[in-house]
Order: structure tokens, then C-alpha cells, then sequence
């Protein structure tokens, strides 16, 4: 516990659970947070801390990544079981998914080894009640020896009770009474009698073990106060070294030299899911038909052949929800804008602002920024739809079908995920690749995820696909992320081939069963989205628009009326060579490249601003940047190439920090950006001249 500043003591309580368990929805409904709640797993990679007030108790709660045990495997797991294990934490709360005890339990089991109160929340009770399904909540607790209590975090029942028995239970380790009532009770010939002292009771060899090595430790380290873990006890440490845990063996290298050299590791946890069996069978009731419905669904949707037609059907349907409802939305936008725009242009010359002032208002500012706004609600269905496939229970069954793609490109199924989360903003895809294990599967990940199209790469697709392939326009920008796909699984394949070492991969993953939206989640989801698309164009497509302004409107001999002679012009001039290729030799989508760096979005806010149209993403807007685009021979063929570079070239700033942080290496960032810029240009490239040889262009 610790002392806050009111000098009351705070009681220190750590949130673990397995992945989709509802951990995350729990510790949102005790504090309010805004945290991203997703329905796979690997998600939450960072403890995250939230305070609250119980009558007068006050809690810091911690939620910790979700893992699946305490053998340090993946990042998420040695985060848990360093923070278990080294902070002071006075109570565990182990989050649990009540409709699914038989995966939850093994976790539980490791957590009441460690010596530490703990207990059991048995989440989603309402998801048990719905199928039928009953638990004895009078024999759980007989049965583990420690607390359970019932709770739903999505209809927030059971909370104040929880939070009850952490501040009654912080200073127990065994609340409860254990009655095992094995078979094989009467019959161990083991000098103590371990059914009346532990939760899991081994085979009598095994627990013979365990006392030896008890009997070694003591003999090398009893002695040493310091040596013994804060959260740990001597018959949780003795296991471990059973096992050979690294990370034990490191810490107690005198009594590993003792060990015998075979690891009990499978043993131990065959013993332990022994038990996990006997808990269900015993408290668990109409366990059997609670699979059925996700069972009807999975034929199909995780196929070995249909599987990935479903996929990529069901994102076609999203793009197409996109576009018609986005684009009836957003008519409602644009006519908000022109009448905003005319507004403040009729307010300066009633002020008699200068022509300065005005442009930089009118055509930089409100044309930029307003000129993104408008595409707002194409960008909130696409979330939204995305959400609502996360809490499902969906996507995860897509990193499984993928398995199969993944496989013979060097990655895992489970290296789809941070793929996957590209789709909403690949700065945490880039984060979410800390879930897999191998360091070099986690940087070919990393420089691969950028090529997933984004959300900040819509409006581009949007405004260009309907400008120039009317009807079409939904299939041309769902293209893209087709091709987006096909590149990130291309490029890996590329690197597999200069791979030295090359790792088999077995996909170990969770497949949730699917349950309805909770329309709360899916709030938190979508609205955190849609803050961060108006908080960056409120601030960086706001600077980055009046920067562009400025580039346009200054030269060499200062302020001219000839964009053409601007700072800007100079700058798109030395890049255009380099783009016509690829049919962008323009210096104008030069420069809206160039101001695409700071976020993808700035690409359509330059065109806004380059053109002088003032909102670009109306009827009229379209109209105008079409007819400037053909008088200088820009077709069709020339805006899917663009499409195709914007998709592919290099991220935003943001991402790109995120990379170097996440490789711990500039020099790898520096390679993935040169990387993807060649490939965005040799794609693009071969689009244009492809075209042209076909007499497309």
C-alpha cells in the first residue's frame, strides 16, 4: 500500500486477466478512462493506471496486458510478470470470462501460486445467463480458496462488490476454506498434506520435487531477506526452478547448479489442466451447448477456402457503407462549409481586411482544414464498422484464416494483427507488433504494416474516386487496400528470401466467441477516433495548410501574384522529374506529396489550397479540381497512380516516430522509408505505363 498525499493509504490493485476476458472494459468502468477496448488479442501492450474512491478507500487500479500465464514468453507477458513481481501491488483482481472458466483458470491457477491475495472476477455473467449456462458460485470458491465474485463490466453490475472484497481481502492470502474432494486425495502417500494447504496439489513425485528444491533454496538463499521476490514464495520460486524458468535459473544460480537437467514444465501444466477439468465439471452447468452458435458461424467464416473470400467480402460491404452513407452525410458538410466560407469572406471585407489576411483565412486555412472536415463522416462509418467487427469477435478469426498466407511468407497468423489495426492508423499497429515473440518477426512486421491503407489516406482515395471513376468510385478506393494487402504480403515474401534463418511458426491464438456490440465500447472506440481526426486538423493540418499557404503566396522578390514563382513551386519543380514516370509530373502533386508527410490527410487540404478551391470535396469543388486537372492532361490512369503512390509511400511523421522507437534503431526507420518510397514510385510507375500500353491513359 501506499501513502497519497492526504496521508491515507492507497491500496495498490492489479487488473490481469487473458485476452478478451472484458479486463479492460472492467477497469473503464471503475475510471471513466478512454482506453481502446478490441475484441483480439495484443492489443493492450502498456499498463495503463486509473484512481478512484470506494467509501473511504482509495484504489490505484493498473490494468495490465492481457496474457494467457506467467511464463514469459511474449512482451505482454514479461510486462504482467514484472510488474506482479517487482511493484508493490496489494491485490490481484484476475478478470475472467465467466462463459469460458476451462481457458481462463490456467492463468488463475499461476496467480494464487504466487503467495499473493487474489481475487477471481468472474466477468460476463450476463453472456453465461444468456446461453443457459449456470456456475456454482459456492463451490468455485471452496475449490481455488480464494473470492469470486460475480461481475459484468458491460452492464457494470457486481462492481461495488469487488471493490469490497479487494479492500477486505487486501492483507489475506487464503480467504476461503479449500475443500478439494479429490480421488486421488486418499490415496498420496506425501508426508504433508498439501489438499488442506495449497490450491493445486501435485502428484506425489512432483511435489516431492518441489520440497527438495525448497530444501535447496533454503540452504543457499533462506538466509538472504533480499533474495526472496516481494510477490513470490518459496513454493512458487521451487516451481519454477522445476520448470527451468530462465529468468528463475538467472536469479538463483546455486540452487539451478543442484537441479536435476529435466524440465517438469509439461507435467506441471498437464497437472494443472487436470484440475482446471475437474473445477468445470464440478461448478459449471449446460456447459455443452454454449459453443453451438459460434461453431455454425466459424464454418464459414474461418473455411479453409471460403474463409478469406468471406473476409475480403466483408470489408467490400464496409467501403460500401462508407461511401453511400459517408457521401450522403457529408453533402450536409459541404453546404455547411460554402456557407461558413462566405460567411467569414463577407466578415473581413465588412472589416476591411487586407487581400493577405483574407487568402490566408479563406484559402489557406478554411479551405485546408475545412476542405478535411467534410470528409468526417465517410471516416466515421468506416470506424464504426470497423468497431463493430473488433467486439464481435471477428477479427481475430482473420489473423487465423491468414495463418495459412502468413505461413509461407516467414510470419505468423498472429503478425496479421498489427496488420489488421493499419486499417484504423498505423501508429499503434506499429505498437501492436510488441505482441509477437521473435524480435526479427517484429521488425519485418513493422516495416510492412505502414503499406495497410489507413484511415488518413481515405479522403484522398474518396476525392480522386469520385472525380474520376464516377460509379466506380467505391471499387477504385477498395483497391486500394487490396493492393495495400498484396504489397505488405509481397514484401515480406522478398525478405524471407534474404532471411538466413528461417523460423517455423505455429499460430496459437485466441478465437473469442462472438457476442453482440456492447454500444458503450463501441462509443469509446469510435469517438476516440474521431477526436484524434479533429484534434490533428485542428492542429497539424491547420499548420501544415497555413505553411503550404505561405510556400505559395512567397518567392525569392517576397510576396507574388504568380504561384508559379512561389517557394513552393521551386520545391514541387525539383521533385516533378522524378514523379513523371509515373504520371505525376506536375509540380503541384509534387508538393501535395511533400506536405503529405506531415499526415496523409494534407495531400487533399494541398490540393485545396494549390487550386484556391474553397471546399474542394463538394459537388462544385470536384467539378472546378477536374476541369483544371484535364486542361493539363490529367486523366483517370494518372489519378489511380496517384492513388496507388499515396497508399504506398512513405508514412506520416507520427509513424515514423513510432518506428524508430519501437526498432530502437534509426537506421532501420531510415531503411523502411526508403523502402516504401521506391516501392510507392516503382508501383505507381508500373501502373502508368501499363495503362498507357493498354491505351488507358
Amino acid at each position: 500500500m501506499r501513502e497519497n498525499n492526504g496521508g491515507s493509504q492507497e491500496i495498490q490493485v492489479g487488473f490481469v486477466g487473458n485476452p478478451n476476458c472484458g479486463k479492460t472494459t472492467l477497469f473503464n468502468a471503475y475510471t471513466g478512462a478512454r482506453l481502446k477496448v478490441a475484441n483480439w488479442p495484443g492489443v493492450t501492450v502498456e499498463k495503463k493506471e486509473g484512481a478512484m474512491k470506494y467509501h473511504n478507500h482509495r484504489f490505484r487500479l493498473v490494468d495490465l496486458p492481457g496474457i494467457y500465464s506467467l511464463t514469459s514468453y511474449t512482451m505482454e507477458e514479461k510486462l504482467s510478470r514484472q510488474y506482479i513481481m517487482e511493484e508493490d501491488v496489494d491485490v490481484i483482481v484476475n478478470v475472467v470470462d465467466a462463459s469460458n472458466l476451462e481457458r481462463n483458470l490456467y492463468l488463475t491457477l499461476q496467480l494464487i501460486e504466487l503467495g499473493k491475495p487474489v481475487i477471481l472476477a468472474l466477468n460476463m455473467m450476463d453472456v453465461v445467463a444468456e446461453r443457459g449456462m449456470e456456475i456454482d458460485l459456492h463451490r468455485l470458491p471452496e475449490m481455488l480458496g480464494i473470492p469470486v465474485i460475480p461481475v459484468s463490466a458491460r452492464k457494470k453490475t457486481g462492481l461495488d462488490i469487488l471493490m469490497h472484497a479487494v479492500a477486505h481481502h487486501r492483507d489475506k492470502k487464503n480467504d476461503e476454506k479449500l475443500e478439494h474432494h479429490h480421488q486421488t486425495a486418499a490415496q498420496s502417500k506425501h508426508i504433508h498434506k498439501h489438499h488442506e494447504e495449497y490450491t493445486v496439489v501435485y502428484s506425489d513425485e512432483i511435489e516431492d520435487r518441489i520440497d527438495e528444491i525448497g530444501a535447496i533454496w533454503q540452504k543457499h538463499y533462506g538466509a538472504r531477506k533480499e533474495a526472496v521476490p516481494k510477490t513470490a514464495g518459496l513454493r512458487w520460486i521451487s516451481i519454477k526452478l522445476l520448470e527451468r524458468d530462465p529468468e528463475i535459473l538467472e536469479a538463483y544460480p546455486l540452487a539451478a547448479a543442484e537441479l536435476p537437467r529435466e524440465s517438469y514444465e509439461t507435467r506441471i501444466t498437464n497437472e494443472k489442466y487436470d484440475f482446471i477439468e475437474e473445477i468445470v465439471e464440478e461448478v459449471v452447468v449446460n456447459k455443452s451447448s454454449k459453443e453451438e452458435h459460434t461453431d455454425r458461424i466459424d464454418r464459414l467464416l474461418t473455411h479453409p477456402v471460403w474463409g478469406l473470400p468471406a473476409f475480403l467480402g466483408i470489408m467490400a460491404l464496409v467501403f460500401f457503407l462508407t461511401f453511400t452513407i459517408g457521401d450522403w452525410l457529408k453533402g450536409y458538410f459541404e453546404l455547411a462549409l460554402d456557407a461558413f466560407s462566405g460567411g467569414v469572406a463577407a466578415a473581413l471585407g465588412f472589416l476591411y481586411a487586407g487581400d493577405i489576411l483574407t487568402s490566408l483565412i479563406v484559402d489557406g486555412i478554411i479551405a485546408g482544414v475545412g476542405g478535411i472536415l467534410t470528409f468526417l463522416p465517410n471516416i466515421f462509418i468506416l470506424f464504426l464498422a470497423l468497431a463493430i467487427l473488433e467486439d464481435s469477435g471477428y477479427m481475430a478469426r482473420v489473423a487465423y484464416v491468414m495463418d495459412g498466407v502468413m505461413g509461407r511468407i516467414g510470419l505468423s497468423g498472429r503478425a496479421f494483427i498489427p496488420m489488421l489495426l493499419g486499417f484504423g492508423c498505423t501508429v499503434p499497429a506499429v505498437m501492436a507488433s510488441r505482441a509477437l515473440e521473435d524480435p526479427a518477426d517484429r521488425r519485418k512486421t513493422i516495416l510492412i504494416t505502414p503499406f495497410m491503407s489507413c484511415s488518413a489516406r481515405l479522403p484522398i482515395y474518396v476525392l480522386f474516386s469520385e472525380i474520376f471513376f464516377a460509379r466506380h468510385a467505391m471499387l477504385a478506393a477498395y483497391s486500394m487496400y487490396v493492393i495495400g494487402l498484396v504489397i505488405a504480403i509481397l514484401s515480406a515474401f522478398v525478405m524471407r528470401l534474404f532471411q538466413k534463418k528461417r523460423q517455423e511458426h505455429t499460430l496459437l491464438i485466441e478465437l473469442p466467441e462472438y457476442k453482440t456490440p456492447n454500444a458503450h465500447t463501441i462509443f469509446i472506440y469510435v469517438w476516440e477516433k474521431v477526436k484524434d481526426y479533429l484534434t490533428k486538423a485542428g492542429t497539424t493540418i491547420f499548420f501544415a495548410s497555413v505553411v503550404l499557404w505561405a510556400m505559395l503566396n512567397f518567392g525569392p522578390s517576397g510576396l507574388v501574384e504568380d504561384m508559379s514563382q512561389s517557394f513552393g513551386a521551386m520545391f514541387g519543380r525539383g521533385l516533378a522529374p522524378v514523379l513523371a514516370p509515373a504520371g505525376l509530373g506536375m509540380w503541384q502533386v509534387a508538393l501535395a506529396f511533400l506536405s503529405g508527410l506531415a499526415a496523409k490527410e494534407v495531400v487533399v487540404s494541398s490540393f485545396s489550397v494549390l487550386y484556391g478551391i474553397g471546399n474542394i470535396n463538394s459537388a462544385a469543388g470536384m467539378a472546378e479540381l477536374s476541369g483544371i486537372l484535364a486542361a493539363s492532361g490529367f486523366t483517370a490512369l494518372n489519378a489511380y497512380a496517384l492513388m496507388v503512390f499515396c497508399l504506398l509511400y512513405t508514412p506520416c511523421v507520427a509513424t515514423l516516430a513510432t518506428m524508430r522507437r519501437e526498432l530502437n534503431s534509426g537506421k532501420y526507420m531510415a531503411v523502411s522509408l526508403v523502402f516504401q518510397l521506391a516501392v510507392a514510385w516503382l508501383a505507381a510507375t508500373l501502373v502508368y505505363q501499363a495503362g498507357r500500353l493498354l491505351g488507358l491513359g
